[in-house]
């Protein structure tokens, strides 16, 4: 979820690409409107089992600039 309505989504998307830990990647992004404006990024975030889930993605997303927060929704495999 970005900070707030104003944060330019492609920009921020190409951040979280940049600050993915290695080995993991995105597949796709989607975009869901929020509310008042603010549309939160949903990316699909492939990670090799070798990592150990989903905790190193997560602190990495949530320390770029203008993320407000970070949610898993679902986890699986491939």
């Amino acid at each position: 979820m970005p900070e707030n309505p104003e944060v330019d989504l492609d920009d921020l998307q190409e951040r979280l690409e940049q600050s993915l830990p290695e080995g993991a990647k995105i597949n796709n992004v989607d975009r869901d409107d929020v509310a008042f404006g603010l549309v939160a990024l949903l990316p699909t975030v492939i990670v090799p089992d070798d990592t150990g889930g989903t905790e190193a993605v997560e602190e990495a997303f949530s320390e770029v600039e203008d993320v407000e927060s970070v949610s898993v929704e679902e986890v699986g495999r491939l």
